[in-house]
């Protein structure tokens, strides 16, 4: 069999579709978000293949978009009556659905981002639910919904998890995971109603959309601005193990010609399937090319690999089911740093100066925080290896052999965060 793909930026290996695929709907949920953004923009790119997308989300998806994109403010945590009946009077249906909308609660005091597992599961599981209630009350049964998911569902916010982590791997028990209801959710809606399901796995992703809260790209971009403004070299919070750890990152862009694949393939029908850039990637690679963007020097782990603070994964049995639990060490943390007068007042002086969206530093805990879990992760957070290099197996099996370099993203994405009047651009 003969299949073509092609190039589009830094995005390669991507599906090239028959022309006959044409005249599609869809909704895309969530669709302010840094998922869902990147997915409308995706499709948009096409629109004789998807001739009517809306945009699901209560605020609309930041930028100019064309017309067959129709943004409809709904909050999904209505009751399935009153999702149904905003859908009727906008009158949305759509052959294909992806559901990115997620609600991050805040953590327990003195817990982790995700320390609040039941709240986590009971208000996300919530907006499934209502969504997928207003659908059937609505009559607007699509012919596949799309769930992204993420790679918390092997368990790597617990401790080390089984790698290379595959979809078939079992569910991790040790702690309630929202995904996991989610899922179950989704797939008795498909069979009550015969129609497809897929769920996605990405890692930690990259992307840029105005509300920055779960991303890793931003507060490491501010943090390299800031130390260029205070004459600071840019130095690794982590020990060498994390230094050196082979990381999965999942670009947004790159998720979204996935899912966009993985919808309009048959053979992907009632699949999971791991969302990563299916490239090699670890931050002593990077942080030299970060370094160098902003034009100042790098410090990696200390030598003699000293360790201020110390976390011992919450589990005694991590999520591999034996061994040790993972332990993460690291000199300094980005929410202390954060926090710092000097680094509250530097960013001020800098957003003033480069009229920037926010002109204060807020919400470090949970901005931060992201930042430091991903940072500071010394066991392997990798979606597939082959010979020392991270790979999609699922997918290729199935025909998809799309991919983009993490470095090469995460330096565009830096870029979309200036275009974006979030970060200013490099001076000397």
């Amino acid at each position: 069999m003969t299949q073509l793909i092609q190039s589009k930026s830094i995005y390669h290996g991507l599906p090239v579709f028959p022309e006959d695929v044409e005249g599609l709907t869809a909704i895309v949920t969530g669709s302010n978000g840094i998922s869902g953004t990147h997915q409308l923009k995706v499709l948009a790119e096409s629109p004789r293949r998807w001739k009517k997308i809306y945009a699901l989300s209560r605020r609309p998806p930041y930028g100019t978009w064309p017309d067959h994109v129709e943004h409809v403010s709904v909050d999904l945590l209505q009751s399935p009556e009153e999702i149904a009946r905003q859908l009727k009077e906008r009158g949305v249906h759509a052959d294909h659905v992806f559901f990115f909308a997620y609600i991050q609660p805040a953590p327990k005091e003195g817990g982790g981002i995700w320390s609040d597992a039941e709240e986590l599961v009971r208000v996300n599981t919530q907006l499934l639910s209502n969504f997928l209630g207003g659908l059937e009350l609505n009559k607007t049964i699509p012919k596949r919904v799309l769930l992204q998911l993420g790679a918390k569902y092997y368990g790597i916010h617990l401790g080390p998890a089984l790698s290379p982590q595959e979809e078939s791997d079992p569910r991790v028990l040790t702690e309630l995971n929202f995904y996991y209801p989610q899922e179950d959710r989704l797939q008795e809606f498909a069979q009550k109603h015969s129609i497809g399901w897929n769920s996605t796995r990405p890692s930690h992703i990259l992307g840029a959309v105005p509300d920055a809260a779960m991303n890793l790209c931003y507060p490491l971009t501010i943090y390299a601005t800031v130390q260029k403004r205070l004459g600071q070299a840019l130095e690794f919070p982590g020990d060498i193990a994390a230094w050196e750890n082979p990381v999965s990152l999942s670009s947004a862009q790159a998720n979204a010609y996935l899912s966009e694949w993985i919808v309009l393939t048959d053979a992907a029908k009632d699949e999971s399937f791991n969302a990563a850039d299916d490239c090699a990637f670890s931050w002593c690679k990077f942080w030299p090319r970060f370094a160098e963007r902003f034009q100042i020097p790098w410090k990696g782990p200390d030598d003699s690999d000293r360790a201020a603070y110390r976390v011992i994964t919450g589990h005694s049995k991590p999520p591999r089911g034996y061994g040790p639990p993972g332990e993460l060490r690291f000199r300094f943390t980005l929410v202390d740093w954060a926090k710092r007068p000097e680094v509250q007042k530097a960013w001020k002086d800098i957003a003033e100066a480069h009229g920037l969206r926010e002109k204060v530093l807020r919400d470090e805990d949970r901005v931060f925080g992201f930042a430091d879990q991903a940072l500071t992760l010394s066991y392997p957070l990798q979606l597939r290896t082959n010979i020392g290099m991270i790979s999609m197996t699922k997918a290729k099996k199935m025909g998809y052999f799309g991919f983009v370099d993490s470095t090469d993203s995460f330096l565009q994405v830096v870029e979309d965060f200036v275009g974006l009047q979030m970060v200013p651009p490099v001076t000397p």
